[in-house]
């Protein structure tokens, strides 16, 4: 009498199909496409910024050791900061600096960079996320109602606020919403990011205040930051709007002048089903990339709005490392919203994936 082996023969046994197996490999070669994409380009920017730095007029000694020095004591400062060796020795020296998080001191505050922009960089981050949220809230369904409605009043209207927003100076937004909402009726904070009564009253943990102050159970404090972030998040949203809304408006004309667009309301299918589920699906993913290019630039061109209302963000930090010749944070800070810029887009690739099933074959 014979058995049949009790455990799982090779017959029997799961194996991986090659579609398992192809699916698996494309996953990974798409991530080594990304990191090699993003460490290629975090390179290029290391590299402009270098030789930003050294074909500017401002000299980086000067700037530390002052214009009354010895000769003595400027070649000392020279050789010490490393100028004194060829420019590629130079530059291999700056990529691993950086890239060990050295960005040097800077001389306008005595600190490492690397304290300054984890310091300032999420005041900046704090501000122009309310902002992109405000202006995608109203700027997407602005866009989508002006084009579901095109040449209605409510239409011009739309495209009248768009066209405001790439025209009005944001420095000159800024001062009018300080003069009205904060000078004349009171109803928000004024410049900064807290009243000077509250400030340091909070542990910093994420830098974020409106979150430390929730951490730490500090309600009046979170209720007086959103009072003086309101306002310069809100001039941000407004451009942000703009943007958004005269992008998804273009968009979704397109769209609506489809064919599939046209047979669906031939089958009587409802109107508001037709424009959000038929139309507006498929600009998801070019929506993506100009919200992920707005928020970026949101991060980036907040120097102006950062100055008006003394927001102390890496915008205000990086106008005053310039007005005093401070290269060190001037080149850090370019450096960590470049960054910034870079991983938004790539976010933005990956996202398409998500929502697109045609771009994981």
């Amino acid at each position: 009498m014979s058995f049949e082996p009790a455990g799982p023969t090779n017959e029997t046994m799961p194996v991986a199909g090659p579609s398992r197996i192809r699916r698996g490999g494309r996953m990974l070669g798409a991530i080594a496409s990304v990191l090699v994409t993003i460490a290629f380009t975090f390179l290029g920017l290391l590299a402009i910024t270098f030789f930003i730095g050294r074909v500017i007029p401002i000299d980086p000694v000067l700037a530390v050791v002052g214009d009354r020095a010895t000769p003595e004591v400027y070649e000392a400062a020279r050789v010490q900061m490393g100028l004194d060796q060829p420019l590629p020795v130079q530059f291999f020296h700056y990529v691993v600096n950086v890239l060990s998080g050295d960005f040097g001191r800077s001389v306008s505050t005595g600190r490492l960079v690397s304290d300054d922009l984890a310091r300032f960089f999420p005041a900046t981050l704090e501000m122009a996320t309310i902002g992109i949220i405000i202006g995608v809230l109203l700027g997407v369904p602005m866009g989508v109602y002006a084009a579901a409605h095109r040449g209605r009043p409510l239409d011009q209207v739309i495209r009248v606020i768009g066209m405001l927003g790439y025209s009005v100076p944001a420095f000159w937004l800024g001062l009018v919403g300080l003069a009205l909402f904060y000078a004349r009726f009171g109803l928000v904070g004024g410049p900064g990011r807290l009243d000077i009564f509250y400030d340091g009253l909070v542990p910093p943990v994420t830098g974020l205040i409106l979150v430390d102050s929730l951490i730490a159970g500090e309600t009046d404090i979170f209720f007086n930051a959103i009072s003086h972030i309101i306002l310069p998040a809100s001039v941000l949203g407004f451009f942000s709007l703009a943007y958004i809304a005269r992008m998804t408006r273009s968009f979704m004309l397109d769209q609506l002048g489809q064919d599939f667009v046209t047979t669906a309301r031939v089958k009587g299918v409802a109107e508001w089903l037709v424009i959000w589920r038929h139309a507006f699906r498929p600009i998801l993913v070019p929506l993506i990339t100009v919200i992920g290019l707005s928020f970026a630039g949101l991060l980036e061109g907040s120097v102006m709005i950062e100055t008006v209302f003394s927001w102390p963000g890496i915008g205000n930090y990086l106008t005053t490392a310039l007005l005093n010749a401070d290269m060190n944070a001037v080149l850090g800070a370019t450096l960590v919203v470049g960054a910034v810029f870079i991983l938004i887009n790539k976010l933005s690739d990956v996202l398409y994936r998500v929502i697109d099933p045609r771009a994981r074959r």
